[in-house]
């Protein structure tokens, strides 16, 4: 006679995070009652099947979503939770809600009411479509003008301008600088008595060099 094998079942799953957090908060509310951490982190895995390392990190959760209360007593932290307690932060934030609801529909209403009023400040009329229509007309005119100008590239006639400007600046600081170099090397030539051209020779002062006046 043939034998039948059942299949070994899988291994058990592990708690998600929030069924880890249900589990930790009924803990709470089924004893009503006050813990320390290192209590929690017996109970949670002999009641809950909560992982001892992880109940620390659970309830720190609980406690910054403010479903769990937290105070120090002496030199110990204790840590609770009651059912009632938990109803009434939900409908705190259900109240936050309705009332954050209720001011975007004031605003949503107040700003209708200003459209409305925008737009009969504002009738349609035979000359506001004209005039209409002659700024948009504008606006394509200005738009073909500039990208024209901007296709003449260093022919603009601003670019220009400010090209003239730079080459004029250039030669004046370029005079400027020669008067200087005349100046320092007729007071050395005058001071030492040496031969121009050996100054020149020194400095690197070849025959290209031209004085600017």
């Amino acid at each position: 006679m043939p034998v039948f094998m059942l299949p070994a079942s899988g291994a058990p799953r592990g708690l998600s995070a929030e069924e880890k957090r249900v589990k930790l908060l009924e803990i709470f509310h089924e004893s009503k009652d006050f813990y320390q951490l290192k209590e929690l982190e017996k109970l949670g895995p002999k009641l809950k099947g909560i992982v001892s390392q992880s109940v620390k990190e659970v309830l720190q959760s609980l406690v910054d979503d403010g479903l769990v209360q937290a105070d120090k007593i002496g030199s110990s932290n204790f840590f609770w939770s009651f059912p009632s307690q938990r109803g009434a932060m939900t409908q705190n934030r259900l109240d936050a809600v309705k009332e954050s609801q209720a001011t975007y529909h004031s605003q949503l209403r107040d700003l209708r009411s200003a459209i409305e009023t925008e737009k009969a400040a504002r009738p349609e009329s035979s000359e506001r479509n004209a005039a209409l229509a002659n700024l948009s007309s504008s606006k394509a005119k200005l738009t073909e003008l500039e990208t024209e100008l901007s296709a003449y590239g260093a022919c603009d006639p601003v670019k220009v301008e400010e090209k003239k400007r730079a080459v004029i600046l250039a030669r004046e600081a370029a005079v400027r600088w020669t008067d200087n170099y005349l100046l320092l090397f007729s007071y050395f030539v005058r001071q030492t008595c040496v031969d121009p051209a050996e100054i020149k020779k020194f400095l690197g002062v070849d025959e290209e060099y031209e004085e600017i006046c």
